[in-house]
């Protein structure tokens, strides 16, 4: 109940935000974000019933790990990109620079573990299915950015970035967060091919 709790209020946010189809930040007489709340208990059951015997449970188990540690690598990258791109907004609290190295670094490290683990669970698969469920966030992306909202991000989340309406900011990262996505899946590529089960 905790897990879908918070993994809704994710889902709400992110459509408050631009990201996620607008039924998710649908809520209630009482501010519960039931539309989130809702696709959270029904995606859950279909997850319950793809792990009902062990194989199943441990697939979607593998499939997961990779999800969450993808997103772990994009959110830890995400921390020197933010500090690049819109250093001129203030915040509550400035994250020293030599914490966002580490967290560079780790998110490279949990690279070369997600390569390197996805076959633990015995799916030499695991690791492509999980990429591929993780990729289907892009067509509901595009699906709320191009067809619900016509290219614009909303208003309030375009404010929250010190933004003017059809102005993305000046991206003073360039490249770099394309070669630091070409380099994480280079190494998750690599130790996958590398790291192999004991026969």
């Amino acid at each position: 109940m905790t897990a879908m709790a918070g993994s809704s209020r994710t889902l709400y946010q992110g459509s408050k935000d631009g990201w996620l189809p607008k039924f998710l930040s649908t809520v209630n007489q009482n501010g519960a974000p039931t539309g989130a709340m809702w696709t959270d208990f029904g995606f859950n059951l279909f997850l319950l019933a793809l792990a009902a015997d062990a194989q199943g449970y441990y697939f979607v188990l593998a499939v997961s790990n990779v999800g969450y540690l993808t997103f772990n690598f994009l959110n830890l990258n995400a921390g020197w990109i933010h500090r690049l791109d819109s250093a001129h907004l203030p915040r509550p609290w400035r994250a020293p620079t030599a914490l966002l190295a580490l967290n560079t670094l780790l998110a490279f490290v949990n690279a070369l573990f997600l390569g390197a683990g996805a076959k633990v669970w015995g799916y030499s698969s695991a690791l492509w299915a999980g990429l591929g469920f993780a990729a289907l966030i892009l067509p509901v992306f595009a699906f709320r950015h191009y067809v619900q909202d016509g290219g614009k991000f909303p208003e309030q989340a375009v404010k929250e970035l010190g933004l003017e309406e059809g102005d993305a900011g000046k991206r003073r990262a360039g490249a770099l967060p394309y070669f630091a996505l070409f380099g994480g899946a280079a190494i998750v590529l690599w130790a996958n091919w590398f790291f192999e089960l004991p026969a």
